[in-house]
């Protein structure tokens, strides 16, 4: 298929690459710019465009961005050579950004951006680099319902589980905190509950095959599971990423007036984590780790040793062919 709209993709990271290759493989032209080129590299053999400047992307009707946080976006935006810095004539029609990046920034991100004719779509996914490849990333979006519908093909084949539009300014946004306050909540009590279960004598395998089977599993206890059995560690997500939502959680709860204990209490133990990690030989190499290794965390206060089990489990989330 190809596409009716000329499309440009800011960032290459964890998630911002598969979600490109998804678009390339779906037959769009897709223009790269990732502030190390090396990263971008492999989609041109894909057919990707990559240029040296995020004012490159200007002369694209819809440009995509995946960055770390809110700063990152104003900057490749805003910032010298930014895509939007240029003159009128050369600006795209839309911004897409997917990050997940506070409500206030975003607000202030639109509203410079409508006074450059630029319209502004917040559309943050769930799911992780693997959830991408395996077709199951979903994505809320919000902003000007038509700028929205002009999107909505090409972010239906990054979020291929499913896109919710949930109204204009920044719901997106609050709905995507929301989101990882829950990711928070339930990695916290998963680490809880496994580590009961280890301590009282029963394999973490086994505890995790019944929990998954029954109404209480989940696609994310599913694909959690091999990690917290076999103790692999290999990075999705970071605790520090988590506790900045649990933050902005928090924050939107105190302007809201919504009262949040369960968040609070997992927002502290998350710290703990960042405690425990001044024990290893490499703290910030230990940080940089996915977030549920916070099991060790728990498994420490717990006094209980831990071990892979060296039993595979299926995630859900395995890529055929």
């Amino acid at each position: 298929m190809t596409a009716k709209h000329s499309l440009g993709w800011i960032g290459m990271g964890r998630m911002g690459y598969p979600m490109a290759e998804r678009l390339l493989k779906a037959g769009h032209r897709v223009s790269i710019w990732n502030r190390t080129r090396a990263k971008a590299e492999p989609l041109g053999a894909k057919g990707a465009t990559i240029v040296d400047r995020p004012c490159d992307l200007a002369g694209q009707d819809i440009v995509f961005s995946m960055v770390s946080t809110g700063k990152d976006l104003e900057q490749v935006y805003f910032g010298s050579d930014g895509l939007v810095t240029g003159g009128s004539a050369s600006r795209p029609k839309i911004l897409v950004d997917c990050s997940s990046i506070g409500i206030e920034q975003s607000e202030a991100i639109r509203a410079d951006l409508k006074k450059l004719g630029c319209e502004f779509v917040s559309a943050p996914v769930s799911g992780n680099g693997k959830c991408v490849k395996a077709g199951k990333l979903s994505s809320v979006a919000s902003g000007p319902k038509a700028a929205f519908d002009t999107i909505q093909p090409y972010l239906a084949v990054i979020a291929a589980s499913g896109v919710s539009y949930v109204g204009e300014g920044e719901l997106a946004r609050i709905c995507k905190i929301a989101h990882n306050v829950f990711l928070g909540v339930v990695i916290q009590n998963l680490a809880e509950i496994t580590i009961l279960a280890q301590k009282a004598g029963v394999p973490r395998h086994a505890f995790l095959d019944f929990m998954n089977a029954s109404v209480m599993g989940s696609t994310f206890s599913k694909y959690k599971s091999n990690a917290l059995v076999n103790l692999d560690w290999t990075t999705t997500f970071t605790p520090a990423l988590l506790r900045k939502d649990l933050d902005l959680g928090l924050k939107a709860a105190r302007d809201l007036d919504v009262p949040m204990p369960v968040t609070a209490a997992t927002r502290e133990a998350l710290q703990s984590h960042f405690g425990a990690a001044t024990l290893r030989e490499d703290p910030a190499a230990y940080l940089e780790k996915d977030f549920s290794a916070l099991l060790e965390t728990v498994a420490l206060a717990s006094g209980v040793k831990l071990e892979p089990e060296n039993v595979p489990m299926p995630t859900g989330l395995e890529v055929e062919g």
